[in-house]
């Protein structure tokens, strides 16, 4: 008997299994290839958590999955953390299946430690999760969520104390902490009952959000007259079927942004996402209800959040009057340059600016134009809100962080990528460039003329089950031992290895630097022209992702360099893996 069938004869065997968990189980009884990928490995917890198909299995996000993770994560802040019982632990959660119940059993598990845990009575945003970790000063966050994956997901986001998320550092001892748990089944639990009776379980109202939103007022770069005054914009707003809608209304209500048409068949909570192929604003197709609203109130804006409101994409009108949603990257420049533009130049001598290494130089150089320092981070916003607590003592000022993912923070009050905030401040931004007669794309226009043409993709590699992790690591493996020194006849200048935390400078006479940045399975090729590739596993997803960043002298130069530097790769790694 191999070892995931041991696994699956101890969860088939056990008597108290879960009645749903139960049926499921019995569902795919027979079938090898679907229960040896339920158990033949446990569910990943990575740097931020864990994140997987609902199921039973250990490799599956389930009620003992959850229990077997929070369980771990107790006894790592009994260990490292103080008056942990008192301070307790917030709990929020989204819009998917199971979310609420995976919340609750957070608390079930907490509750067998004497940890007291602050449950939200509804649906809440990533954003606020973080927010009321530092509002209520708990020892620790969780978000129940799988932000914009397909419905059969679900997933457990960790955050600190700080409201980040959590660092490689308490990653990694959570995770230890969490293989030391033994039995994912045998989980000791205290009812909810229980917990209510013992005061270990706090049912959290509306005063967190009205706290968030006495903040999120605070970050407009209007003028008091200004703010008080109803604005001339007209916003498509579409929340995707998640929790943005009652933060981002009201939000935009304090600015006085009185014309905002919601999508209506996007407005509820649905854990189907039954409107869209994906909830994720980076794909265009779930633009198209917002559009069609679009054209028909003549909007200036259009907001899509994702299911957690974490990720904001946003579209405007081209010359031709049909809607183009801007990229991650464009969507941060922009923000940056008005931020930047309205902030006072006293600030900015110590103000710090803060993107992912794999995000458009353009922010480099419009931060740049400022005299406002830029610092590269890794992948992944937990690396942006580390950096923030650095910030706290080292008097330098946090001004803006984002990643070419759709992710954005204007202020420090939350330690993890914002979309109500970036909201509130893209509308802002987009009366404020209405009123000088322009819209965002020829706002946009205005920094290429001023920067350079910058333009970026992203291309990904989806590689599902035992066979795609290897895949993908036998990818990562050959253009790590055998690195590209030319990429579509673009010569590479340096090869940044992330794993081994050096960076090789090509040339007559190579060197070796240090990349002081924490270890991860990331290669980036800097090449000539100011162009860049770079290659990535997710950490959530059995995905490999390459992204391409070039620069040149127009539109359509740059459009050039990014299909050649898009098709070499593509080549490149179907040669790896045997299927050119």
């Amino acid at each position: 008997m191999t070892s995931w069938e041991k696994v699956y004869q101890k969860w088939n065997t056990f008597q108290n299994l879960e009645p749903s968990l139960k049926s499921d189980l019995e569902k795919i009884k027979g079938n090898d290839e679907a229960l040896e990928d339920a158990f033949y490995k446990e569910l990943t917890f990575g740097t931020g958590g864990m994140r997987g198909v609902l199921g039973p299995g250990i490799n599956r996000m389930n009620i003992y999955t959850v229990r077997k993770a929070v369980n771990g994560l107790a006894n790592y802040l009994l260990v490292n953390t103080v008056n942990v019982k008192d301070r307790g632990v917030v709990v929020a959660y989204d819009s998917r299946y199971m979310s609420q119940e995976f919340a609750v059993e957070t608390a079930k598990v907490l509750g067998a430690y004497g940890i007291r845990t602050h449950v939200f009575d509804t649906l809440r945003p990533t954003p606020l999760l973080s927010f009321a970790v530092r509002y209520l000063g708990t020892v620790a966050g969780v978000m129940i969520t799988a932000s914009h994956n397909p419905p059969e997901y679900n997933g457990f986001k960790v955050y600190n104390e700080d409201g980040g998320q959590i660092i490689p550092e308490e990653a990694e001892e959570i995770i230890s902490s969490i293989q030391q748990t033994g039995d994912e089944l045998l989980v000791p639990v205290m009812e909810r009952e229980e917990l209510e009776k013992k005061d270990l379980i706090n049912w959290i109202g509306k005063e967190i959000d009205n706290a968030y939103l006495e903040q999120l007022n605070l970050i407009s770069k209007l003028e008091p007259e200004a703010k008080q005054k109803e604005k001339d914009l007209q916003i498509v707003f579409t929340p995707l079927h998640g929790t943005a809608y009652n933060l981002v209304m009201d939000g935009l209500e304090q600015l006085n942004f009185s014309h905002v048409d919601v999508v209506k068949e996007q407005a509820k909570p649905d854990p189907e996402f039954s409107t869209v192929e994906s909830p994720n604003p980076e794909e265009h197709q779930a633009f198209e209800l917002a559009i069609t609203k679009g054209k028909e109130n003549n909007a200036d804006i259009l907001l899509g959040t994702d299911p957690d409101a974490d990720r904001l994409g946003v579209a405007v009108k081209d010359p031709s009057g049909e809607y183009k949603v801007l990229t991650g990257n464009q969507l941060g420049s922009l923000l940056l340059d008005y931020i930047l533009s309205h902030s006072d130049p006293i600030v900015l001598k110590s103000a710090r600016m803060l993107k992912t290494v794999v995000t458009s130089e353009l922010g480099r150089a419009v931060a740049d134009a400022y005299g406002v320092k830029t610092i590269d981070t890794l992948t992944g916003f937990k690396y942006i809100g580390e950096k923030i607590r650095q910030f706290d003592s080292t008097g330098e000022t946090f001004i803006f962080g984002y990643e070419e993912s759709y992710g954005y923070l204007i202020s420090s009050f939350a330690r993890d990528k914002d979309a109500v905030q970036a909201a509130m401040m893209a509308c802002e931004m987009a009366y404020y460039w209405k009123n000088q007669g322009k819209t965002l794309l020829e706002a946009l226009d205005v920094l290429y003329e001023e920067h350079g043409y910058y333009l970026e993709g992203m291309t990904s590699l989806t590689l599902k089950g035992k066979e795609g992790s290897q895949q993908i690591a036998k990818i990562m493996e050959e253009i790590r031992n055998n690195p590209l020194t030319e990429i579509a006849a673009f010569q590479v200048e340096k090869v940044e290895d992330y794993l081994s935390s050096q960076r090789t400078v090509l040339g007559n006479a190579p060197k070796i630097e240090t990349i002081e940045l924490p270890k991860e399975n990331m290669m980036k090729f800097i090449l000539e022209q100011n162009n860049w590739v770079c290659l990535r596993p997710s950490g959530t997803e059995p995905k490999i992702k390459c992204y391409y960043g070039v620069s040149g002298d127009s539109k359509q130069d740059s459009e050039q360099k990014l299909a050649s530097l898009k098709d070499k790769m593509e080549v490149v790694i179907s040669q790896i893996t045997g299927s050119n």
